[in-house]
């Protein structure tokens, strides 16, 4: 048998909506059950029964399979999905074949999860089209936060960040216009929320006040150095 069956196998996926999961570790069935909750299809890929088990009824469905095994991916119907993410962090050579069957199956967007900068170079360079590092990007979010300059932040792969942040005392009791955030500081002030008031969108005559929480974007370094400023 080539791959242990837990659901039937009439798949009715949506292409644009459907992905498939594969290693449901922490990080792999954490990504599966947020893709779920916002309505996607989602089949998780496991070599382990214990997993595949734990997550059999929380997912779309559910596989106890070899994700390196190209006639078994194929059989299992991973070339009609949209989407493919490989959450296999511990066992590098797993990952990287794993990579090289959802090429050959011309899956179009293809995650991985990489543990290492030669983990991740390989992976791109082997058909890979996104990779993250879980544990190097924790380890700066929460060197961020414990500084107290930023609430919270979202950083991209090109360091660019969206983030939320305290108003700076430059900022305070002046509009947007005349603090001329963006010529001075090189980052753009793309909402506000007060106390007690709704969000709103920032508008050259957005008043900031103390107090005031802005969401901001711009590189994560020039955001850092403006939550940063006092004087």
């Amino acid at each position: 048998m080539l791959a242990k069956f837990l659901f039937t196998d009439q798949f009715a996926y949506s292409k644009g909506d459907s992905v498939v999961v594969i290693g449901l570790g922490r990080f792999g069935g954490s990504v599966a059950q947020s893709l779920m909750r916002l309505g996607h299809d989602v089949m998780g890929i496991d070599r382990d029964a214990a997993p595949v088990h734990d997550w059999a009824d929380l997912l779309t469905h559910a596989v106890q399979a070899d994700s390196t095994n190209l006639m078994v991916m194929r059989q299992l119907g991973v070339a009609d999905f949209a989407h493919a993410i490989v959450g296999i962090g511990t066992d590098m050579a797993a990952s990287l074949l794993t990579i090289m069957a959802l090429t050959e199956l011309g899956i179009p967007d293809i995650w991985v999860k990489a543990r290492t900068a030669e983990h991740g170079q390989i992976a791109q360079r082997i058909g890979a089209h996104h990779v993250v590092y879980p544990e190097k990007e924790m380890g700066e979010r929460v060197a961020h936060l414990i500084t107290g300059r930023m609430i919270d932040f979202i950083e991209f792969d090109d360091g660019f960040a969206i983030a939320k942040i305290h108003s700076p005392l430059p900022s305070h009791n002046t509009t947007l216009a005349d603090a001329q955030i963006r010529e001075k500081f090189g980052v753009t002030v793309v909402g506000l929320k007060r106390a007690s008031q709704d969000f709103q969108h920032a508008t050259p005559k957005t008043l900031i006040l103390p107090g005031d929480l802005l969401i901001v974007s711009g590189p994560t370094h020039l955001i850092q150095k403006f939550a940063g400023v006092s004087t």
